[in-house]
């Protein structure tokens, strides 16, 4: 509740839905429709209004992007240079979808990407053709070998990675998996998510 009643606007899968739950905070906030399958008519004002404040998006009952909308929002967001935070939840890999920017129908979860690298490649490759993305789970000591057979063997794939996902030092990078391993350095500290585009 802390955030809803922090930020300038909200945008609501379902604004009556969503007023009920303000209304029972006592939190009063312009509400900004955004709601499947017309989504994409929201998108500007939600962009201008992120010009102006910060914007949470909720949805009714689930976890926006993850089977909820969103998606669109979340990369126009990161195309216009706008920061997308995570609000806690229960998993870090519903956390991290829902700042990717893209998913699909459904998402493959991987667990701990494999610690040897023969195995790590026979899994990637497994991607290849899968429209999904895929979620998994590194650690810090492991992560920078893992971007370099993620980048060997889906050089063009898109990459979002959590660092500490829902803590205090919380990081979100995305690009190639090149990228992402340059943008990260040596900061190779703490628990690690990756989302993989799909297909």
């Amino acid at each position: 509740m802390r955030v809803l009643s922090e930020v300038g606007a909200i945008a609501a899968e379902d604004t009556r839905v969503t007023a009920r739950l303000l209304a029972r905070y006592g939190i009063r906030k312009p509400l900004i429709s955004y709601r499947a399958p017309v989504e994409r008519r929201g998108l500007p004002r939600v962009l201008a209004a992120l010009e102006e404040h910060d914007v949470a998006l909720v949805s009714d009952a689930g976890t926006p992007t993850v089977s909820d909308p969103g998606q669109a929002l979340v990369e126009a967001a990161w195309s216009a240079g706008h920061k997308v935070v995570p609000i806690p939840g229960p998993s870090s890999v519903t956390a991290a979808l829902s700042v990717a920017g893209y998913g699909g129908p459904g998402f493959t979860f991987l667990g701990y990407l494999p610690r040897k690298p023969g195995e790590m490649r026979r899994l990637l490759s497994t991607l290849i053709d899968d429209p999904r993305p895929a979620v998994a789970f590194d650690s810090p000591y492991r992560v920078q070998k893992s971007l370099a057979l993620i980048a060997e063997v889906l050089p063009d794939r898109h990459l979002t990675v959590g660092r500490e996902l829902t803590k205090l030092h919380e990081e979100v990078l995305r690009g190639t998996a090149a990228e992402v391993s340059e943008a990260l350095g040596d900061r190779a500290r703490g628990e690690f998510t990756l989302v993989i585009s799909g297909a």
